[in-house]
């Protein structure tokens, strides 16, 4: 017997949910966890760099699976309509904030980003912390933004 199309997208749906967390409970824990503490900056990049030479395989298919069941969701639901009311602002943040992770999990840290972050780290480690901490930070601040808002507008 095969799935319903009602089948087929609550498992989209539980793709896509555990995708997010995964994603960015990582963040999270980077930008938070990671990041945080009063250790010498040195340190403290030692120990983001090995956690993200680990991790960003990981936020990879992550990003891949929340791209690709948020696609399915909304071409399973019919949902391209959305785009165009202001009102689901949170489809648009969505998006915006999938394709900034995509970039810079695809492109940019792949091709110059990583290289230059080590060099930065290695003549300039406090500037180097102060950057990546800001830039987590305001990535975490989005994201969760995000994710509040589109909760709240989806159960409230």
């Amino acid at each position: 017997m095969s799935p319903t199309t009602s089948e087929v997208l609550a498992f989209a749906r539980a793709v896509h949910v555990l995708a997010v967390l995964h994603w960015i409970g990582g963040v999270g824990f980077v930008t938070l966890v990671v990041l945080g503490g009063r250790e010498p900056a040195e340190a403290i990049l030692a120990r983001f760099l090995a956690v993200e030479r680990r991790f960003a395989p990981q936020a990879r298919i992550a990003v891949l699976l929340a791209g690709g069941s948020g696609l399915w969701l909304v071409q399973g639901l019919d949902l391209g309509w959305r785009f165009a009311e202001p009102g689901f602002w949170w489809m648009h943040a969505m998006v915006v904030v999938w394709l900034l992770f995509a970039l810079a999990l695809f492109l940019a840290e792949p091709l110059f980003l990583h290289a230059w972050f080590e060099r930065l780290a290695a003549r300039a480690p406090v500037r180097a912390l102060a950057l990546v901490r800001g830039f987590h930070r305001l990535l975490l601040a989005a994201s969760l933004l995000t994710v509040a808002g589109t909760v709240a507008a989806v159960h409230g």
